[in-house]
């Protein structure tokens, strides 16, 4: 017989981390545990809600399921039972790891994966000066970097960062925090500096310009994708997808998203949310099939969770099995 917990957890964060909509302070978690025949699996999802009150609350929404999970309902059941969400994706990854252990093979194997190696990953810059952003770019030391942009002075804080570490590749995202006039005149000067890809410039509502708009370097879909739904309202106006596992409701739905985008000719990034090494670990399947990788949440909490993914310049090392998977 299957035993299900679900608890929240707060993560305290080494400095705020802001974007161009919000500061945060604390990564708040959903972890769900489920038991089975002496094995545990284990997942992860944020609680959005508390960043967006019109979000359903996390916590709520997993125990609702609690008893069909200790039941037996699995992966499939899971896609019907609840919406796309950290919810959901915390119970769904808490499954696939509760089908690894059963089984005695790996989650890699299990999705049909090939054999993890080294996945390089983003290291994220908070918005700040252009001062200040070029200060940590140079402190992070790290070969591909995400610098997070928004209000006046986006260009300057590139530029600065470009300076200060020439030899790092460099995306931006700007969170939703452009207005279009802004975009027309940034792609061209961002193209110059060396910028590989430009992460949701525009809000979701006003995308549809896209279609329309000639651009030097790719652009990126995030606040305006959430999983396989999206894929239509996406094609010809962005060029890559954001694939986050709290976003699409877990691993399953994000690796049959990440698929159906590559056989449209969308190019994948995988993201994150602010969490512990076990929301990352699941995501790294679905680097396996991305192009830039952003899985580095655990760098910015003050404390990560015992054992936790290793992350060097070459990339994140795959996850120890008593992590997850």
């Amino acid at each position: 017989m299957r035993e299900v917990s679900v608890r929240a957890e707060q993560w305290p964060l080494k400095e705020p981390f802001v974007i161009s909509r919000l500061t945060q302070e604390t990564g708040d978690v959903v972890v769900v545990e489920i038991a089975e025949n002496g094995a545990v699996g284990r997942g992860e999802g944020e609680r959005g809600e508390l960043f967006n009150p019109a979000a359903p609350d996390t916590v709520e929404q997993a125990l609702s399921v609690k008893e069909a999970l200790e039941g037996g309902m699995g992966r499939k059941a899971l896609l019907d039972a609840l919406p796309a969400g950290p919810a959901r994706s915390a119970i769904d990854c808490a499954l696939w790891d509760l089908e690894a252990k059963l089984s005695g093979k790996s989650a890699w194997e299990l999705a049909g994966l090939e054999p993890p190696e080294r996945l390089p990953t983003v290291f994220t810059i908070s918005l700040g000066t252009p001062e200040a952003m070029a200060a940590a770019a140079r402190d992070a030391a790290w070969p591909l970097l995400k610098l997070k942009l928004g209000g006046p002075g986006n260009l300057a804080r590139v530029a600065a960062v470009r300076e200060a570490v020439p030899e790092a590749r460099l995306i931006v995202d700007a969170n939703e925090g452009w207005p279009p006039e802004e975009l027309a005149d940034s792609v061209g000067p961002l193209a110059e500096m060396g910028v590989e890809l430009l992460e949701q410039p525009l809000k979701h509502g006003d995308d549809a310009l896209l279609a329309a708009f000639p651009h030097p370097l790719p652009i990126a879909a995030d606040e305006g994708f959430r999983d396989h739904t999206s894929l239509p309202a996406v094609e010809g106006r962005y060029d890559y997808v954001n694939i986050k596992l709290d976003k699409a409701g877990g691993l399953t739905e994000a690796l049959a998203t990440a698929r159906e985008a590559r056989a449209k000719g969308l190019g994948i990034m995988v993201g994150c949310n602010v969490g512990t090494s076990l929301a990352m670990a699941p995501a790294i399947l679905v680097g396996s099939l991305a192009s830039f990788v952003d899985l580095d949440g655990p760098w910015l909490l003050a404390e990560d969770r015992e054992p936790g993914l290793t992350y060097e310049p070459a990339g994140i090392l795959p996850a120890p099995q008593a992590l997850w998977g």
